[in-house]
């Protein structure tokens, strides 16, 4: 059951000025991320859908998934799209330990960094090893305040978001998941959807909609840093 509105209030936004609510534009450009991958069965259909609308987007990765699915991983890359770490196990960080929140956080970056050079490497005969940006958006949207300070000692940028699509609740229908985005979104909105099973109804209706709606208004979408 949706609870929490799809559009972030800007009051929350002001209680945490140094996350990453949305990017500030005059543009007509859209930020698309996708939580909980890369899965198999779903990934690899978001990935063709943006590739059909020439659309960039932003994977937060569950380490786990990562290190089971490489080659999807890798396919994230070959698009040409940018990633961020989503911790290794989803874990809640409200209900986990501090330092055993963290040490996992970083287990995942190093894991990303590992792929993105062998990807490097192998697919762009590349020798250079590059810096990914360390981008981190917490599951369920929540952690302790001590968390999220040692993230940013650490320099991470914590992402979180403007507009909630809500696809990954079943009480949800596509309809409604679909107009909570476009009631909500706007030039610079940061827009979250899941390349999840659990998400996969509705993922599948709204994605494409969306995708037609702002491009038709003459909306690019594009990927975090």
């Amino acid at each position: 059951m949706q609870i929490i509105p799809a559009k972030t209030p800007g009051f929350v936004k002001t209680l945490f000025p140094n996350f990453i609510w949305n990017i500030d534009t005059d543009n007509k450009e859209l930020y698309l991320t996708f939580d909980d991958g890369p899965t198999p069965e779903i990934t690899n259909w978001v990935l063709q859908t943006l590739k059909s609308y020439k659309a960039k987007a932003t994977f937060f990765c569950i380490g786990k998934n990562i290190k089971e699915n490489p080659r999807v991983f890798w396919e994230i890359l070959k698009n040409g799209h940018s990633v961020g770490n989503h911790t290794y196990w989803h874990s809640k960080g409200w209900k986990t330990k501090s330092s055993a929140y963290i040490t996992e956080i970083e287990f995942t970056n190093e894991l990303i960094e590992t792929y993105i050079n062998k990807y490097e490497r192998k697919i762009l005969k590349s020798e250079s090893e590059i810096s990914n940006p360390k981008i981190f958006r917490p599951p369920y949207g929540k952690f302790k305040t001590k968390q999220a300070k040692q993230l940013q000692k650490q320099d991470y940028k914590i992402v979180m978001w403007d507009v909630l699509s809500y696809d990954w609740d079943k009480s949800v229908s596509e309809e409604a998941s679909y107009n909570n985005v476009i009631s909500a979104s706007k030039e610079g909105s940061i827009v979250v959807f899941h390349d999840s099973v659990k998400a996969s109804r509705n993922l599948k209706y709204v994605l494409p909609k969306v995708l037609d709606y702002y491009s038709e208004r003459g909306f690019q979408f594009k990927a975090l840093y």
